[in-house]
């Protein structure tokens, strides 16, 4: 059965030089970037590949690592299309193991959609990974309408990906503690699940989905927080008069993927909430890789028929990034 991954990251010595020039002191997210992880992010060749067969993963889908190009001003996108023209090199030499999602200049909204169309359209690409928030700009800006239109018409997804909370969030509710817990709690231990999924519910209260409800979004980590919540934010209808229940933009607008967070009783509860049609697999390569077939052993043990097997491990990612353009 093919294992296709679709969270899986990597990092360019140029992306790296460019954060540390811009991004300090308010992102200290290059941190977490350090021995062994930042090996294997910038490495795409024999280490990867031999990791990949280890855990059994026959195809990662790469994409540039958190916090992307989204702290970056113009410069971002000569950087953006440096390094789309990198991932889609690697593809063309190695087409039946990877695959990629486009990084963005997301601080030049009119060429994050221009950039969109040339990843997909020039380079093959599956969509883009995105990190919500561009600085003090939401992912729901009005800006960013024409970057949902294009995806809409090319029929690909974007992925909302984890960042870091601004610093001022940071400060009120991940400090208090040593430097590296901080960044822990602000990052991986909470603050970065709760930054994505906020994103993909204010896509829905600014009602993005109402305007283009072929619009297709993938949140990692089985949803960032918000399937676990889902009674609750239903409760919006009450007071958002959307036009339609606040469930059907969870079911019909929004994939998730597990991120190496290889969990039954998560995986049920996604299936339970948005159906077997829109999970999908990931490994979150490096920051969640474990030795041994774990990620085969997770798909070939989960108690799934066959079909519904095939659907999380390969089909839905194929249907998915397969649409007619519209």
């Amino acid at each position: 059965m093919k294992l296709i991954a679709i969270e899986e990251h990597f990092l360019t010595k140029a992306v790296e030089k460019e954060w540390r020039n811009v991004a300090e002191p308010n992102d200290p997210t290059h941190k977490l970037h350090v021995g062994e992880i930042d090996n294997r992010l910038k490495e795409i060749g024999d280490t990867r590949l031999r990791l990949m067969n280890e855990t059994g993963v026959d195809v990662q889908v790469l994409s540039l690592t958190s916090p992307s190009l989204h702290n970056i001003g113009p410069d971002s996108v000569a950087l953006a299309r440096l390094t789309n023209d990198y991932v889609a090199e690697i593809i063309r030499k190695t087409p039946e193991r990877f695959q990629g999602l486009a990084a963005l200049p997301m601080a030049v909204p009119k060429e994050a959609a221009n950039e969109l169309a040339r990843s997909v359209n020039h380079l093959g690409l599956k969509g883009a990974m995105v990190c919500g928030r561009t600085r003090e700009k939401n992912l729901d800006h009005p800006d960013y309408w024409d970057l949902f239109e294009c995806a809409q018409t090319l029929g690909v997804p974007l992925f909302i990906h984890p960042q870091i909370p601004q610093k001022a969030v940071r400060d009120v509710y991940y400090s208090g503690f040593d430097e590296l817990t901080n960044l822990a709690f602000s990052t991986f231990g909470l603050g970065w699940h709760y930054e994505a999924g906020i994103q993909f519910v204010r896509l829905i209260l600014a009602r993005v989905f109402d305007r283009f409800p072929n619009l297709q979004i993938i949140l990692g980590h089985w949803g960032e927080v918000i399937l676990f919540y889902t009674e609750r934010l239903a409760a919006l209808n009450r007071v958002a008069k959307l036009d339609k229940p606040f469930m059907d933009y969870i079911r019909q607008n929004l994939y998730v993927t597990a991120s190496g967070m290889f969990s039954p009783s998560y995986l049920q509860r996604s299936i339970d909430i948005i159906g077997i049609d829109r999970i999908l697999f990931s490994t979150d390569y490096p920051y969640q890789y474990r030795p041994g077939r774990e990620a085969r052993n997770f798909v070939e043990t989960i108690s799934l028929s066959q079909e519904d097997k095939e659907k999380f491990s390969f089909a839905n990612w194929e249907r998915l990034t397969s649409m007619p353009t519209r």
